[in-house]
């Protein structure tokens, strides 16, 4: 028998609200531009950014404002778009990975939610003008809409974004520990809940405190030398 133990994963609570989201200068503009719904200049836009930046912590806030009915591109079918704007807002996330034979759906989808007053929230790891769009007329449509970006994460929000990540786990992680991982992990929110919840995972295993140790053997472990 060793003293560490098989952990189990238990659910925790992502905090998605508007108050959780942590502004900061890689994200002011998407922030703004959720905010300032439903005066948008037009009724279509796009936060773009690459993944785990916290696309879909607005998509989630801006759901919530307007009801929106939400999908996936690769969900999105010409069948349920009536449906789809008949909710007077639509989430549809990650258009980059839309394929070319539900181009159509998403022209049908655009142009309906504009003749019937509906919005269109749409996420993106890439720009508009960048996707690999084959319908002109839908190309044409996507870099008329009004987008925002989100960058990376500098140390002092990637800082506060590990810190609240533990918090939704109802754990504490020490200063020390949370600049240790800012300034020695991926700079990427995505990366920061993998971490996050690897310590999570070990702290438990070892009955450990969250401790620089413990970090330094996670990240470690999570990128091995070659």
């Amino acid at each position: 028998m060793t003293s560490s133990q098989i952990p189990m994963d238990l659910p925790h609570r992502v905090a998605f609200e508007r108050e959780d989201f942590l502004v900061a200068e890689a994200n002011r503009a998407a922030v703004a531009l959720i905010d300032q719904w439903p005066d948008w200049p037009t009724p279509a836009a796009m936060l773009v950014g690459p993944a785990g930046a916290g696309k879909s912590h607005l998509g989630a806030v801006w759901k919530s404002a307007s009801k929106a009915a939400s999908l996936t591109a690769a969900e999105l079918e010409e069948a349920r778009v009536p449906t789809l704007c008949a909710a007077k807002a639509v989430l549809l996330e990650d258009v980059d990975q839309l394929k070319s034979e539900r181009e159509t759906a998403l022209f049908h989808l655009m142009n309906l939610a504009k003749e019937e007053g509906a919005y269109l929230l749409m996420t993106s790891r890439e720009s508009p003008a960048n996707l690999a769009i084959k319908l002109p007329d839908l190309a044409s449509r996507l870099r008329a809409v009004v987008t925002a970006e989100l960058g990376s994460p500098d140390d002092e929000l990637l800082r506060a974004v590990l810190e609240k990540l533990f918090q939704d786990r109802q754990l504490r992680a020490p200063e020390q520990a949370l600049s240790y991982l800012a300034t020695h992990m991926d700079r990427s929110i995505e990366t920061a809940r993998k971490v996050v919840a690897a310590v999570d995972k070990a702290a438990l295993a070892g009955k450990r405190r969250i401790t620089v140790p413990l970090v330094v053997e996670v990240l470690k472990e999570a990128t091995p030398s070659s």
